[in-house]
């Protein structure tokens, strides 16, 4: 038994060298240059985020909190495009995503990047933490970074890997039923699970530069983090920090990142 568990190891170590190992991103100026385990095809989670996004959409629609037009929507989308604009620069298909964009009128303090660009907004992270353009484009930088990272298809590749042993013991009890659950449990992982520590630093870094290049002030990263802390300091936190964790550390870092990315911020305002 002992001889077989090592065997699976063995086989879910070489599938993971040859089938998944690579980089989704160019470095950039910011230098996040890893190689990420990435087995599962990227279009099946992008459709799976597309799914998702839409009944998103539906159930705010019919609650009456989708926002569709106003001054509060339009300038999600300046901003939003205007960082779409620069995503090429870390990976050239990005271009050619379908990127979309939905403000919900809600007063949670949360906003989302899924594959493919499908970027969610509520109206909370706006509204109760008084957001300038530039900190707006430094929380949309960050979660257009976790997408162009495919941290979600990293965590899902890393999950399969994980599970590849129970699945070759298991092997004939697998079921139509347990297949349709691991599919919930995808999404689940691909969406709602937290990001490593890892994961943050690379959005952090990639969605500075990002922000920078599109004309926004790189220091508007640390304002914004601030702002989160102080929201967090009451009874339930806010649900954006469940995943981004708002810390000295964090602030520190971004500050000592400055330095790379503000000769962009400059290039870009001069144009």
């Amino acid at each position: 038994m002992k001889l077989t568990l090592i065997k699976q190891a063995v086989v879910v170590s070489v599938i993971a060298t040859l089938a998944g190992c690579s980089s989704t991103t160019s470095p950039g100026a910011v230098d996040v240059d890893r190689r990420q385990l990435l087995i599962v095809p990227a279009q099946q989670l992008e459709q799976m985020a597309q799914v998702s996004f839409n009944e998103q959409n539906e159930k705010a629609r019919a609650a009456g909190k989708l926002v569709t037009q106003g001054a509060a929507y339009d300038r999600v989308r300046r901003v939003a495009a205007r960082l779409q604009q620069q995503a090429p620069v870390f990976r050239p298909d990005a271009a050619n995503w379908n990127w979309e964009v939905a403000l919900i009128n809600s007063p949670e303090l949360n906003a989302s990047v899924a594959p493919g660009g499908k970027i969610t907004v509520y109206t909370g992270i706006i509204d109760k933490l008084q957001l300038t353009d530039d900190e707006l484009a430094m929380v949309l930088g960050h979660e257009i970074a976790h997408a162009l990272r495919e941290h979600g298809r990293e965590r899902v590749s890393q999950a399969m890997a994980q599970n590849l042993i129970g699945s070759v013991v298991m092997g004939a009890l697998q079921t139509s039923e347990a297949q349709a659950k691991m599919a919930g449990q995808v999404t689940d992982v691909m969406l709602t699970l937290p990001n490593s520590r890892k994961n943050e630093i690379e959005a952090d870094k990639i969605g500075l530069e990002i922000a920078a290049r599109a004309g926004y002030n790189p220091a508007a990263a640390m304002s914004v983090w601030q702002k989160m802390g102080s929201a967090s300091s009451g009874a339930r936190p806010p649900e954006f920090l469940s995943t981004h964790p708002a810390n000295e550390s964090r602030i520190a870092e971004l500050t000592r990142m400055q330095a790379a990315v503000m000769p962009l911020y400059q290039a870009a305002s001069r144009q």
